[in-house]
């Protein structure tokens, strides 16, 4: 089953614009939840896997409405509230 994630060889999508010296982070707020993403899978919080599958579960809209980091922060919300653990949702 393909999911909205899953967009290679498809067209439609226009072209892929590459930054000359792209900064690995445009907000602190993405190097934050690059950070927070990186220390709960580190202390076992959830496996790479499932934050992968996290990602891949949203609903298509929100998903091509959202930013790289922006789904990542998502999954990660996803991924506490169904482990019930603070500062989820």
């Amino acid at each position: 089953m393909s999911r909205v994630n899953d967009v290679g060889g498809q067209t439609g999508f226009g072209a892929l614009e590459i930054e000359a010296n792209e900064p690995p982070f445009h907000a602190d707020w993405e190097a934050r939840v690059f950070a927070l993403n990186s220390a709960l899978v580190r202390n076992g919080v959830y496996r790479l896997d499932q934050f992968r599958d996290a990602v891949e579960r949203m609903d298509p809209q929100r998903y091509l409405a959202s930013s790289y980091y922006e789904r990542w922060l998502l999954a990660i919300e996803t991924l506490l509230a169904e482990r019930g653990l603070p500062g989820a949702g």
